[in-house]
């Protein structure tokens, strides 16, 4: 059932007391609602503001939705994110992007309900269960490491997520299975024969749902990224 610009802020608000109540447990999934006239791409994604951060107040939680009609951008109406954290009207940005409605939040708050308003146009209620936040246990930041034996790399992981990633300065991002470990492979750090380099183990999660009163295609993604910085030890001549 479609509702007014007017009506849907206030079920937006409304949802940080229903849907987003299970925020800590297991929320699940929800596909939603919608018109079928929209094409949604959207993007939540949760950074860092301190290495390994173990907090969900230690992240910034950056949200990004396209959303398209016959191919061309939206750029009226309203898009509005839900969390534990509080709704977020996002802001129209055009850019060589080709725009996108743009917005930001203090924390990570894993349970996140979209919202998309435009004349008739809509969908509604898509809400995504994230990843829960993730810290690696091993190594730690204090750790000197040898670049000329693989590294085990451990994180904490309740759930597994749809998919994850590791990337290292030495190593391009290698798509992983989120069983909470992965072998970086001799070569896959950054080092020096004659003195210690800075490398930095980057791991980021996801967790995808198609929403289905939209286009086709469209997806919204929720996104957390965990950082540890790292001393490789010089290697010597290999």
């Amino acid at each position: 059932m479609h509702v007014s610009s007017h009506s849907r802020t206030g079920m937006v608000v409304s949802l940080c007391g229903g849907l987003l109540a299970a925020c800590g447990g297991s929320a699940g999934d929800d596909l939603g609602t919608g018109s079928d006239t929209l094409f949604v791409d959207a993007d939540i994604e949760a950074s860092p503001e301190i290495p390994n951060a173990s907090s969900p107040g230690d992240f910034t939680t950056e949200l990004r939705v396209r959303v398209e009609k016959n191919g061309a951008p939206v750029t009226t109406g309203e898009v509005w994110i839900a969390s534990e954290g509080g709704d977020i009207a996002l802001v129209w940005d055009g850019g060589d992007d080709g725009g996108r409605w743009r917005g930001a939040q203090v924390g990570y708050h894993e349970v996140y309900v979209l919202q998309v308003t435009s004349g008739d146009d809509f969908v509604a209620d898509v809400q995504v269960d994230g990843p829960d936040l993730h810290f690696f246990t091993s190594p730690t930041g204090a750790a000197v490491i040898d670049a000329t034996q693989p590294l085990l790399v451990s994180w904490s992981c309740d759930d597994q997520a749809d998919s994850a990633r590791l990337e290292t300065r030495g190593m391009d991002g290698a798509t992983i299975p989120d069983t909470g470990e992965f072998e970086v492979p001799v070569g896959g750090l950054e080092s020096k024969e004659e003195e210690p380099e800075s490398e930095e183990l980057r791991l980021e999660r996801w967790s995808r749902v198609a929403p289905a009163g939209a286009i086709t295609g469209s997806e919204v993604r929720v996104r957390i990224e965990n950082r540890l910085d790292v001393v490789v030890a010089a290697t010597g001549p290999l």
